[in-house]
């Protein structure tokens, strides 16, 4: 029998009602923005449930919205049921000024790399990741490169002049 996301996100209400924050369908895939303090339990309820089985981690990556005051961080989660062939987008909203959220490499253990990533590029630390470090940035970096925090050009390079360009 095949998921359908009405399906998904009243087994989700019913067990998480008061921490969803929103859900919409874009592009024919459910998204679901959830409490970030809940992460860890809803992605286990979701691996559990003999319903839903949401066996297998697609991706974990990080978002940076510097207009959305209050929750300007995010982690992205997408899962996938094999059993049902239905994937599901979970977003997890965080202040900029407390980036932690609960690791999920004890769920799924391919969350390892990609939580490491994520906090290399984003700084949201993942509280009880079995060894969170930088993986692809310079262990001294002080900054996440990912963050909106600087301008994307620099201003003062005198070869980024447009009259070299024709303009």
């Amino acid at each position: 029998m095949a998921l359908t996301h009405e399906q998904v996100l009243e087994k989700l209400q019913s067990n998480f009602g008061a921490d969803i924050l929103s859900s919409s369908i874009p592009y024919d895939m459910l998204k679901v923005e959830i409490s970030a303090s809940k992460n860890a339990e809803v992605v286990s309820f979701l691996k559990e449930n003999a319903d839903l089985q949401f066996n297998f981690l697609t991706d974990l990556c990080g978002v940076h919205m510097p207009d959305q005051k209050g929750k300007e961080l995010g982690v992205v989660v997408h899962l996938h049921s094999f059993i049902h062939n239905y994937r599901l987008r979970l977003v997890f909203w965080m202040p900029e000024q407390a980036p932690e959220i609960n690791t999920l490499s004890s769920i799924h253990a391919g969350a390892n790399w990609m939580e490491r990533e994520t906090y290399d590029f984003f700084g949201i630390k993942f509280t009880g990741h079995p060894d969170l470090r930088r993986i692809l940035n310079v262990d001294h970096m002080d900054f996440f490169p990912l963050l909106k925090q600087y301008p994307l050009e620099d201003s003062s390079r005198e070869d980024k002049d447009d009259r070299f360009f024709g303009r």
